[in-house]
């Protein structure tokens, strides 16, 4: 039986959603500013902010500088609402599935970051599955990345609340 993963990982960023949005997507086209050292990611086709962009990613499960096993998929985006909300579709590689990032201007200033990620490993990654929570190693990659985000963003640099 393959695990299907549906996880929602999410943080307040201490900067306005626009800004938010400005680095998410810069990062989704290569950027490698925050979500670095687990994922990097690279323009395939089209823009990550456009339906039918291809966005490659890689998981790097060591550290993107570290050796150790690369996870490669391809995400397609399907619906985008411009500062809002991007979804996309994993179309090649190791997942298939969905995920979604939302972004929620908060009175405050700040902005609510998800992410809802509905995941099926694909390949040998169905084995790995099997040895390896790769649910768990999805949201602390997620919520680093998000934490790495808002130290970048934030005016003081503290860290993001979950």
């Amino acid at each position: 039986m393959t695990t299907t993963y549906d996880l929602i990982d999410e943080a307040v960023i201490d900067a306005p959603a626009a800004a938010v949005w400005e680095a998410l997507v810069a990062e989704l086209h290569g950027a490698k500013k925050w979500w670095v050292p687990s994922n990097t990611f690279a323009v395939i086709s089209g823009s990550a902010d456009q339906v039918g962009g291809r966005i490659g990613v890689t998981v790097h499960t060591k550290g993107s500088d570290n050796g150790g096993l690369k996870l490669r998929f391809t995400s397609r985006t399907v619906a985008v609402e411009p500062g809002r909300k991007l979804e996309v579709e994993y179309v090649d590689g190791v997942f298939r599935g969905r995920s979604v990032f939302r972004l929620e201007p908060l009175a405050d200033g700040r902005t609510r970051i998800s992410m809802h990620f509905v995941g099926t490993p694909n390949g040998f990654l169905k084995i790995l599955s099997k040895v390896a929570d790769l649910g768990a190693e999805h949201s602390k990659g997620a919520l680093s990345a998000f934490e790495s985000l808002n130290r970048q963003l934030s005016p003081v640099g503290a860290g993001a609340r979950r």
